[in-house]
């Protein structure tokens, strides 16, 4: 089942191993929104870390030809949304991650392994 949406979640979470990004999870959501098939959530090290895995994020899947569709909280590095349409890039510093704890938000959607 090699869909685009399961495409491009190989190739985010693919940039974001290579870049060091911490606990990356992959969220399911597609029975359970229709905002989007996956949610991708991810931890930087810093707000410098966080807009470096955004950036190179951006580049790689330009270069694959996905275009992102919006983008939101770059400027102040500590939580970066990223829409691909069918796939949801969150980013996080620790401390965001923490509090807004989107894994409990959507306890309901499976957790697709990540290739290591």
């Amino acid at each position: 089942m090699e869909d685009v949406s399961k495409i491009k979640v190989d190739i985010i979470t693919d940039t974001l191993q290579e870049k060091k990004a911490k606990d990356i999870k992959v969220l399911d959501i597609r029975e359970l929104s229709i905002l989007s098939d996956y949610f991708i959530i991810a931890t930087g090290t810093s707000t410098t870390h966080v807009q470096s895995l955004c950036e190179n994020i951006e580049e790689r899947m330009s270069k694959e030809g996905y275009n992102l569709h919006h983008k939101e909280g770059f400027r102040s590095g500590r939580w970066i949304l990223m829409d691909y349409y069918d796939v949801v890039v969150h980013i996080f510093c620790e401390d965001e991650r923490d509090f807004y704890n989107l894994e409990r938000l959507w306890v309901d959607a499976k957790t697709v392994m990540v290739e290591s």
